[in-house]
């Protein structure tokens, strides 16, 4: 089963641009979009496979640094992540792979259907 990653770009540019093409100001008004998507292949993994129920296993992901444990369980077919700063802090988890993984929610091995909310808790790796 290969696993896909889509990064989505895009870029809406609003404002005048008929003063630009000789118009006055004000005359008119123009919106570009630029839109580019990315799609990643990789080989097979080790994720688990969906039962004969349709329900999906949730991978083990301890100890794993956080941008790993998020791509075994978009591979098991679980995209609906959720992530949480296990200190209490609250921070954004901006460079995924400086935080490790400490928990999730549900736990591994329990069966989920692929719309769950499986929620990631993690901490910075340099802090023990």
């Amino acid at each position: 089963m290969g696993r896909f990653v889509q990064v989505g770009l895009v870029v809406v540019m609003l404002g005048s641009l008929a003063g630009a093409c000789g118009q006055p100001p004000g005359s008119g008004s123009s919106q570009t979009t630029v839109t580019q998507t990315v799609t990643e292949t990789a080989g097979p993994s080790a994720a688990p496979v969906p039962s004969a129920e349709g329900d999906i296993v949730v991978p083990d992901v301890s100890g794993m640094n956080h941008q790993d444990a998020q791509n075994k369980m978009q591979a098991a077919g679980l995209y609906n992540l959720r992530e949480v700063d296990s200190t209490g802090k609250h921070r954004a988890m901006i460079l995924d792979r400086n935080w490790c993984q400490t928990g999730q929610d549900p736990k591994p091995g329990a069966k989920v259907g692929k719309q769950a909310v499986i929620t990631l808790y993690a901490r910075k790796c340099d802090e023990h």
